[in-house]
């Protein structure tokens, strides 16, 4: 069975001003889909977040999903330290998240810096911080990533 880590970046989710509503629904998403991850890691914007990541990778699960912080806001730098945990880029799959908010009418969309890459033989993806482009990412993600999985694992094309 193949294995995920969520991360919540939310300065108010971390401290309790509301709840996190992004990380649960991805959790969920990813058990439908067949893989095993425990609950969200909730950790404010700034430096929690890449130790956060780092963690994650280092426990070797199969795809660490993130979500938050990855917008134009002063504290958003879940990109960056995203980018400073993986050695490989795949952008197509920040490119296709986005497209697909911008095409379920959400233009702020392309306003969204997530990337994706790997970590060893971790998928790292950023997720955006609202339900909605949560929903919209996981519609993307659900048909690639058991593919991406094995490959990374050395699978054939």
């Amino acid at each position: 069975m193949s294995s995920a880590v969520v991360i919540t970046c939310s300065t108010r989710a971390a401290s309790g001003v509301y709840p996190d509503r992004s990380g649960p629904v991805i959790v969920e998403a990813l058990r439908s889909w067949g893989f095993e991850t425990g609950e969200p890691i909730v950790v404010p914007d700034g430096p929690e977040v890449e130790e956060a990541l780092t963690a994650a990778v280092a426990a070797g699960p199969d795809l660490v999903l993130t979500t938050g912080g990855t917008g134009l806001t002063p504290t958003d730098g879940t990109p960056e330290a995203t980018m400073r945990v993986i050695d490989r880029p795949v952008p197509g799959i920040a490119e296709a998240i986005r497209a697909a908010g911008v095409a379920a009418g959400v233009p702020a969309a392309m306003l969204s810096r997530g990337v994706a890459g790997m970590a060893g033989a971790t998928l790292v993806v950023n997720l955006p911080g609202s339900t909605g482009g949560v929903r919209d990412g996981l519609t993307v993600l659900e048909p690639v990533v058991a593919h991406a999985v094995s490959q990374m694992r050395g699978g054939d094309h």
